[in-house]
């Protein structure tokens, strides 16, 4: 076993588990629609974090080419992991007793999700700086994106409907430029 195979063992269980609550949550809420007041931007909250937890799955393959690996390269991928967990957990909120109003619900638990989110963008820049030599300023510009948007998010969450939006665009153009 290389390296990288044990290292993602731990990154594919985490991010196993925040697939698995993201879509538990989402069959859940629909179980109990009738209790439900839906709103779009939850939902594109919610797909947005699943297309982040697929690009670092899916990006985690091209991680197979480092030879050497550091305790350190490892913490921070399962933070960045356990990020998304959190974002996940907390994209859509569970059905309780009486009605759930999906857009109040957002503005509140969606700044701790963009919270979540706002820590995942740094993991990027370590990985492409550190471990490719990449560019810095490159490096810092898309993930710079992401924490502005996500400190929008925490910062004036009546505009939750808008920021989703925004959200999923940023999150489409990361996907097109990782793949």
């Amino acid at each position: 076993m290389t390296q990288h195979e044990y290292i993602f063992i731990a990154v594919s269980i985490i991010l196993g588990l925040a697939i698995t609550r993201l879509l538990n949550n989402a069959v859940m809420l629909l179980r109990s629609r009738e209790q439900i007041s839906f709103h779009w931007s939850s939902a594109i909250w919610a797909f947005s974090i699943m297309l982040y937890i697929l690009q670092l799955w899916w990006v985690g393959w091209g991680l197979r080419v480092l030879q050497e690996w550091q305790v350190t390269d490892f913490i921070v991928l399962v933070f960045g992991c356990s990020c998304l967990y959190g974002a996940s957990e907390m994209a859509l909120s569970e059905p309780g007793e009486g009605e759930l109003d999906m857009l109040r619900e957002s503005q509140r638990w969606g700044r701790l999700s963009a919270l979540f989110m706002l820590l995942y963008f740094f993991v990027g820049p370590y990985i492409n700086i550190f471990k490719f030599n990449a560019p810095v300023l490159p490096s810092l510009l898309a993930p710079s994106i992401g924490i502005l948007l996500m400190g929008l998010v925490i910062g004036l969450p009546k505009h939750f409907r808008s920021w989703s939006v925004l959200f999923l665009l940023y999150s489409m153009s990361i996907l097109l430029l990782t793949v």
